[in-house]
């Protein structure tokens, strides 16, 4: 068993204390130590920056997990975009009038996507994928959704869960509950999988479908054939076809993933990656679709503030000046090239999926949470961030990747050797192993 020689007195303490004060210990279920190693991932950060995070003892750590939840590919204080903002600060983040910048950024996002003409901004990725759907919903009249992939928390996605409380378990997570949506929700969200175009187009052929809603994609790159099919299947039964791009926009290429493939939607929604940490979403849409949010009611004091804009249009610069989209592709690659080849070195099997610029990998076992528990433990007793996904920025350099791979190896050495000794992985964990999806915590 590995000792783990990191300090998480404060951060323990504090962590002890959120659980009485907030439900579920913190308000993103993605940041929940329990999702990596419970009891041994780090809960709370103190400084973070390029890719160096410490906590609040004093440790150091090179993260190499989901980097921020997949919002930093520019790395953690970038000083270009903070500079932006630290300027807004000064000159007032907030007033009765609007900033100029709202215009600014609309206008590049609508000019690097020449299918769209109008955009509306909100903070969060839920926010701005439930401002989609009400959009599409006042727009086509109707009301039902069918989807695909992940879009968040709101009432009109977990609804899929009233009908069949599994609907949603193979769509990323599992285990959500509909607890608190009106039952009468039941049946206005219907889900198929990618590549199912017989389950859309039944789900479709009732006549009273609002919106196709989807990733372009999540862990399977997609055929051009296949969103050319979901367009043409969008038009013939009238519903809009949303691109939900909050993931995958900026990592491939420059906007939206669905750029790459010359098929446009109806409305995309752009986010996470678009502030480089700074909160701001963007949902672009043609301008028939797009008006129709004047029928309907969206309004958010905070749509206004004027930090995200200002850190998006830097972001915006940054990204442009540098290529990062192709920076980040080809350090993904590189990671799921070299992690393919240490795993298979030592006799073990992994399952390998998504973009180069958002990798996931899970090495098979038959107690796969305990696997990805002990990769975790040990990678962080090297001083690594490090869980089951990669998701790279700019600021990983071929140096951290060569030390980072070193660790690896030892532990993926070591990982094999207990299973090829038919050693229970759960004895060599120094607590309880993660969660998998979903779990009530207080």
């Amino acid at each position: 068993m590995t000792n783990i020689k990191k300090n998480y007195i404060k951060g323990n303490a504090l962590h002890k204390i959120a659980l009485d004060l907030i439900p579920g210990g913190n308000s993103l279920l993605s940041k929940r130590r329990e999702m990596f190693a419970p009891d041994q991932w780090p809960a709370y950060f103190d400084t973070a920056k390029g890719i160096n995070v410490s906590d609040l003892d004093g440790n150091n750590f090179r993260d190499f997990s989901h980097f921020g939840v997949g919002t930093n590919t520019l790395g953690y204080g970038n000083e270009s975009v903070d500079n932006a903002v630290l300027k807004c600060i000064k000159s007032g983040n907030m007033s009765s009038l609007n900033s100029p910048e709202e215009v600014y950024l609309a206008d590049q996002l609508v000019q690097m996507h020449p299918w769209s003409n109008m955009v509306k901004f909100a903070r969060s990725g839920g926010e701005a994928n439930a401002i989609a759907i009400r959009i599409a919903r006042a727009y086509t009249g109707k009301s039902k959704i069918a989807f695909c992939g992940y879009h968040g928390w709101h009432d009109w996605y977990l609804s899929a869960n009233l009908k069949d409380k599994k609907n949603l378990d193979q769509q990323l997570l599992s285990g959500l509950s509909p607890i608190g949506v009106p039952k009468e929700l039941s049946g206005t969200a219907l889900p198929f999988l990618s590549e199912d175009l017989n389950a859309l187009e039944k789900i479709l052929s009732t006549g009273d479908v609002a919106a196709i809603k989807m990733e372009v994609m999540r862990s399977k790159e997609p055929t051009k054939e296949y969103l050319l099919n979901i367009r043409e299947l969008a038009d013939k039964y009238k519903c809009i076809l949303i691109f939900d791009e909050c993931t995958s926009g900026f990592r491939e290429t420059f906007g939206g993933l669905h750029l790459k493939y010359g098929v446009h939607p109806d409305i995309t929604v752009l986010g996470k990656t678009l502030g480089n940490g700074y909160a701001i979403t963007a949902v672009l849409g043609t301008k028939q679709v797009m008006i129709e949010s004047q029928s309907t009611f969206i309004s958010s004091t905070f749509f206004t503030e004027r930090l995200g804009y200002a850190a998006a249009i830097a972001t915006l610069e940054e990204m442009q000046a540098k290529k990062s989209w192709s920076l980040i592709t080809n350090i993904g690659r590189v990671f799921k090239n070299r992690v393919l080849a240490l795993v298979t070195k030592y006799g073990l099997e992994i399952d390998l999926s998504g973009m180069d610029a958002l990798a996931s990998y899970n090495i098979q076992h038959t107690d796969m949470p305990a696997v990805k528990t002990y990769l975790t433990q040990e990678m962080l007793s090297h001083g690594f961030l490090s869980s089951n996904l990669f998701y790279p920025s700019i600021a990983h350099s071929q140096k951290d990747l060569d030390e980072f791979f070193d660790a690896f190896e030892k532990v993926v050495q070591n990982l094999s050797d207990l299973i090829k000794q038919g050693d229970d992985i759960r004895k060599h964990i120094n607590g309880p192993v993660c969660h998998s999806g979903f779990k009530r915590l207080n």
